[in-house]
């Protein structure tokens, strides 16, 4: 198998190996054996957003079957709280020779795998904690690769590399997808300047975001459109919900991502005002495995909703913060498609309804479409191939059609 590019050293496990660059670029490091990898220099190497920090052949369950070569990578973003920080991903080339200007990337986006480093996909295994939603992940992106696109795939500031995950912020989650469209550059050449981004769940939000600022984040790179899978929208409602639920919701653990998220970037985001003393003693349980296990075992998975917040709580700076990261309220100047199963219990179909119009009222192209027995990940697995036509239209400079005035329900109730 033909490698993305030529080893000038291959000395296993040593980190100071060097993999041949373009002309006139300096060598890209070859990355250290094992969870080394997600281990960055300190300090971190100079270099712009999109720089790599270092590279190697990627053997996880991210490696996309169909490709011609799958690596592991390491690189430079900018970090939620400012400046540079380390993000891993993966790249994915097609077999073959690329088409004129280069291979055309799909650029990924995840959806919600959890809060600890372990939980990033590009760590994935076999028996790997989400290995169930990676499989899927896999098999819509390996779908992409047959058809000769390219996919760069972030896993976000603070997974894989130790840090804070930005959950459910648009802006520095859709930075980090954006700047691997470079760093994939630096590793492949071949690869094309024309992309569409894809997400699923919370990274559908992450794919709105990131096509709502690539045209100005990544202007070198030119945007064709962008498809979102059952995106995170309306944030507050989800909060209000929980904190009026006499059931074990669903929807707790995310709503405690977030607000674990929000309260890191914004400091007048008071815990204590919002969360009892029980319910913060447990936070850092969510750290202790993926989402499934939040989902599944210990506290979180049978806490009563309403009975984790106090009486009163300071909601003020979490709702101006949480309409900032609003998806519907974007302008997004490539033509846009949502999918959204109407049998998600997970993302609420009337919420994403609701992200829909409010897409629709603020002018953008959007092509909705509500997939019948389609459930949170169904989404994907059943609306993967109109996701496919509709990129591949995209690609083809097809114009994109718009059913915002008669926008289909994906809502039943």
């Amino acid at each position: 198998m033909a490698l993305l590019r030529k080893f000038v050293v291959a000395l296993v496990g040593v980190a100071a190996a060097l993999v041949v660059a373009p002309v006139g670029a300096a060598p890209i490091p070859i990355g250290p054996a094992g969870d080394a990898f997600y281990m960055p220099p300190k300090p971190l190497p100079p270099g712009q957003r999109g720089a790599v920090i270092w590279v190697r052949p990627l053997e996880g369950t991210m490696a996309l079957p169909s490709a011609a070569t799958n690596s592991l990578v390491l690189y430079l973003s900018t970090g939620a709280a400012g400046g540079s920080v380390a993000v891993s991903g993966t790249l994915s080339i097609p077999p073959g020779e690329p088409p004129r200007g280069g291979w055309p990337v799909i650029v990924w986006t995840h959806g919600t795998t959890g809060l600890a480093p372990i939980c990033a996909p590009s760590r994935d295994t076999d028996s790997g904690p989400e290995h169930g939603y990676i499989a899927v992940i896999r098999t819509l992106l390996d779908g992409f690769v047959k058809n000769g696109y390219a996919v760069v795939a972030t896993d976000y500031e603070g997974l894989g590399v130790p840090g804070d995950q930005p959950f459910l912020q648009g802006v520095p989650t859709g930075r980090n997808a954006l700047d691997l469209l470079r760093a994939g550059r630096a590793i492949e050449p071949k690869l094309g300047r024309d992309y569409a981004v894809v997400g699923h769940s919370q990274g559908g939000q992450v794919d709105l975001f990131a096509a709502a600022l690539g045209p100005s984040y990544v202007p070198e790179f030119k945007l064709r459109g962008n498809v979102a899978f059952a995106p995170g929208s309306q944030i507050m409602d989800r909060l209000k919900l929980v904190m009026t639920s006499g059931n074990n919701e669903l929807s707790l653990p995310y709503v405690l991502y977030t607000l674990q998220s929000y309260a890191r970037s914004n400091p007048n985001i008071d815990l204590t005002r919002i969360l009892t003393p029980t319910a913060l003693s447990h936070l850092p349980d969510l750290m202790q495995g993926c989402m499934t296990a939040a989902l599944t075992t210990g506290y979180w998975s049978t806490a009563i909703a309403k009975d984790q917040f106090v009486a009163k709580p300071e909601l003020r700076a979490f709702r101006t913060m949480a309409r900032r990261n609003e998806p519907g309220l974007l302008r997004i100047k490539a033509p846009t498609m949502i999918v959204q199963g109407r049998d998600d219990v997970t993302v609420m179909p009337q919420a994403t309804d609701d992200a829909a119009r409010q897409l629709c009222a603020r002018g953008n192209q959007l092509d909705y479409l509500a997939v019948p027995g389609a459930d949170h990940d169904g989404s994907m697995s059943k609306g993967g191939a109109d996701a496919l036509a509709f990129i591949n239209a995209r690609f083809r400079g097809v114009t994109a059609a718009s059913n915002c005035k008669a926008l289909p329900k994906a809502a039943t109730k």
